[in-house]
């Protein structure tokens, strides 16, 4: 097998996922900034084997030195998720579709063979009926900085024409669930910790629906795309996660209430966050096989155990989020 690139590759996801490159047999290179402290964790890395190369996405140097060699590229590196792309726009311009332009023409120059692009459901938005699950087939309508930027490399990839490498776009649904490079700032991870930490959690949108993915199964969806047929995966889109795995966020905290009666509730009456879909997965399990391993409830159980356990001294440390 040869080399795989991963921008973010000491992120939340790229950790795992080089978990599972590495168990496949695979050369890994690592392409991070370690923006949150993930300096020990890059040690780890390069004791497995991997060769990491701290740099920052948007620097043509480090991209250069990180693409020598690869077969493959996936795509993780980004400013992630509407607050901190709201935070600072100009800099989510520069990472999120810049640098990706930027790295895809450079790795098509360097001889890359299939560039996956990790993209996200919050792509479909706020559906007009969204008690019917949406496919990969179905009309995106990002309702943020950070979905339209998605969509914009999303178009640009597969649009290229001829195309330099197989392209592989992953709409990846909400992820969650403990990790190496741990986040508190996604929904049931932060809702599970704040009610094991006995605090107020507000929730807003209640009864808005999500699909949601444990971070090992995203690294899965990875692994299978890389491992399959190029002819099976090229210029497709595959929604990443379970049809069964849509919750409204109401739905996650009578989950949570079923292993913790910590913490208080209360539901506040906010339209900052529009978003509103249900997103089938059907495609990816039929092309690749692909199924996820872990569930909402059991990702809950993992977090509560861990908390339990100590795992994470200050779960609130700004370590865990990615904005302050």
């Amino acid at each position: 097998m040869g080399r795989t690139l991963i921008t973010g590759g000491a992120g939340y996801i790229g950790i795992e996922l080089v978990d599972e490159l590495l168990q496949a047999g695979r050369e890994v290179t690592v392409l991070d900034r370690l923006l949150h402290g993930q300096t020990d964790r890059a040690d780890e890395l390069r004791e497995r084997g991997v060769t990491v190369v701290e740099g920052d996405i948007r620097d043509t140097v480090a991209r250069g030195h990180a693409l020598h060699g690869a077969e493959a590229v996936v795509h993780l590196a980004a400013i992630v998720g509407d607050p901190a792309c709201a935070r600072d726009p100009q800099l989510a311009q520069e990472v999120n579709v810049d640098a990706s332009f930027a790295l895809a023409a450079e790795a098509a120059d360097a001889g890359v063979e299939h560039f996956v692009m990790a993209s996200t459901c919050s792509n479909y938005g706020r559906m007009a009926d969204p008690t019917t699950p949406i496919d990969e087939t179905g009309v995106l309508a990002p309702v943020s900085l950070y979905a339209e930027q998605k969509v914009a490399i999303e178009q640009h990839l597969l649009g290229l024409d001829p195309a330099p490498f197989a392209v592989t776009c992953l709409r990846f649904a909400t992820v969650y669930g403990v990790a190496p490079r741990m986040r508190f700032d996604l929904t049931v991870n932060e809702f599970t910790r704040d009610l094991w930490a006995d605090r107020e959690l507000e929730v807003f949108g209640e009864q808005f629906w999500r699909p949601y993915v444990h971070v090992r199964d995203a690294a899965r969806g990875i692994a299978a795309v890389l491992g399959a047929p190029r002819e099976q995966v090229a210029g497709e889109v595959f929604n990443i996660g379970d049809t069964r795995e849509n919750y409204r966020k109401l739905d996650l905290v009578e989950e949570i209430r079923k292993q913790t009666d910590k913490g208080n509730v209360s539901y506040v009456q906010r339209t900052e966050d529009p978003r509103d879909y249900k997103v089938a997965f059907e495609k990816v399990h039929a092309t690749l096989g692909y199924e996820v391993t872990r569930t909402v409830p059991e990702g809950i159980a993992e977090l509560l155990r861990a908390l339990d356990e100590g795992f994470f001294p200050d779960a609130f440390e700004p370590r865990y989020r990615n904005t302050p």
